[in-house]
């Protein structure tokens, strides 16, 4: 491309306002001002010999205005500098005279897609199909900016209130709950497994009497699911909290959490969610959140779905003469939108989950339930968490009943034979939440490089 022959002299001196941003420079030049400006064209409009270039960069777009015909290609990366001027029609209210042009890299034209256009329009596959490329489109890349505030709140509400944040493997030698769902990994001259999630590292450190510790890492899952609410590789947040008295403690701290990413949200986030039509609960409703238990939640959803006249999803079937229930997406969708309807947030805490649903380290509320929970935001579960059993013989003596052997579980078992404290924890799955927040379709699309069943690549 042919640089414009009118470079004016002050671009190269102190007074030219070199900037990282184009919203910065949309949104405060002075008229006149001489600018230095550099990011990806994203769109192109030529009328009467004049060049409209959208200029853009992380930060949104600003308009260029080129005296002359150009063969630029979309998506190429160019340094301009220029002078600017006032346009109520352009982003921002202001647009940059070009005087100078440099390409710095140059897009080959045969994009797979347009970066530009209406994602709503292209299919998911391609977007994921062609990551690198679609990252580039504004109201994508938004949706790891909310991720972005969602990990940063998570983790600053934590270090507030005096927990460690802790960094732990995630090749492990066997499961903790059974050896189910791992991926195996060859590891030398041995077989090793990727982490269903920190739980034995989160328990060793509350022994070691740190007490409260969190981590934000991935986990793996080898789950041969291909729904949109499903991810074999997800980033989890991790929280545990020793001398607590039940779940109760773990719902109130997990309230105070989401109020607080919430009120993050909406206060750094605005431009973000309003690109998805998207808002986050106020921080103050959240507390307003219910606390119901497993079976009370059944039979409010049986009654939620007989409102609407039809009882799909809300599935029951008899075992052992006992009838009994099981919480479908269904049921959390239900549940949630009763909470909706009724407390003004879909927001609900299920707790006392029967033994039988809830791993072997469970803390037991009687001879059937347990000290557990689920969180359940907008239709959906983000949080499983509960008290944990500290007791070194009620750990042995429960083992047999899951059909475990405390030979192959000696490392873990180790935590409590010396002494640990009453404690608990849960997750939060960082996609998940984002999803909900953003109300996209499909989880895969909060996740930068998802990997399912079928998708490894890119």
């Amino acid at each position: 491309m042919r640089v414009l022959a009118k470079a004016v002299t002050d671009i190269a001196r102190k007074d030219v306002a070199r900037t990282d941003s184009v919203q910065k420079a949309a949104s405060r030049l002075e008229p006149g001002q001489a600018v230095e400006l550099s990011g990806w064209v994203h769109r192109i409009r030529e009328l009467g010999g004049v060049s409209f270039i959208m200029l853009r960069d992380r930060s949104g777009l600003v308009q260029l205005v080129l005296e002359e015909k150009t063969d630029l290609t979309l998506e190429s990366v160019i340094t301009v500098q220029g002078l600017a001027a006032l346009n109520d029609k352009a982003p921002g209210g202001a647009e940059v005279r070009v005087q100078n042009l440099r390409v710095l890299s140059r897009a080959e034209p045969d994009l797979p897609f347009p970066v530009n256009g209406d994602v709503t329009k292209i299919g998911l596959d391609v977007i994921l199909d062609n990551r690198p490329l679609s990252l580039r489109n504004p109201r994508i890349r938004s949706i790891f900016r909310v991720q972005s505030t969602i990990i940063e709140a998570f983790a600053e509400y934590l270090r507030k209130e005096n927990f460690t944040e802790i960094k732990t493997s995630k090749l492990i030698g066997s499961g903790t709950e059974g050896g189910t769902g791992l991926f195996e990994v060859d590891y030398f001259d041995k077989k090793v497994y990727l982490a269903q999630s920190p739980q034995f590292y989160k328990q060793t450190m509350i022994a070691s009497g740190l007490e409260r510790v969190f981590e934000i890492a991935p986990a793996y899952r080898a789950e041969k699911h291909d729904t949109p609410r499903h991810l074999n590789e997800y980033v989890s947040l991790d929280v545990e909290m020793a001398f607590i008295s039940s779940e109760a403690d773990l719902i109130e701290l997990e309230k105070h959490l989401l109020a607080h990413i919430f009120e993050a949200l909406a206060r750094t986030n605005a431009e973000d969610l309003a690109l998805w039509n998207a808002t986050v609960p106020d921080p103050d409703s959240v507390f307003k959140a219910p606390t119901i238990a497993h079976d009370e939640g059944l039979e409010l959803a049986r009654s939620e779905a007989s409102r609407g006249g039809s009882t799909a999803g809300v599935s029951s079937k008899s075992g052992g003469g006992q009838s009994f229930f099981e919480i479908s997406p269904e049921v959390e969708r239900l549940l949630c939108a009763w909470a909706g309807r009724e407390k003004g947030i879909e927001l609900v805490f299920v707790n006392q989950f029967p033994r039988r649903h809830r791993p072997f380290y469970t803390y037991p509320s009687s001879a059937t339930h347990t000290m557990s929970f689920d969180a359940l935001f907008r239709g959906l579960e983000i949080t499983t968490g509960g008290r944990r059993q500290e007791q070194y013989q009620a750990l042995l003596d429960v083992l047999p009943r899951f059909g475990l052997k405390a030979e192959d579980l000696k490392d873990y078992l180790m935590v409590f034979k010396y002494g640990c404290p009453p404690h608990g924890g849960f997750a939060i799955g960082c996609e998940r939440l984002t999803q909900k927040v953003l109300g996209l379709t499909n989880v895969k699309e909060a996740s930068l490089f998802p990997r399912d069943r079928r998708r490894v690549s890119p």
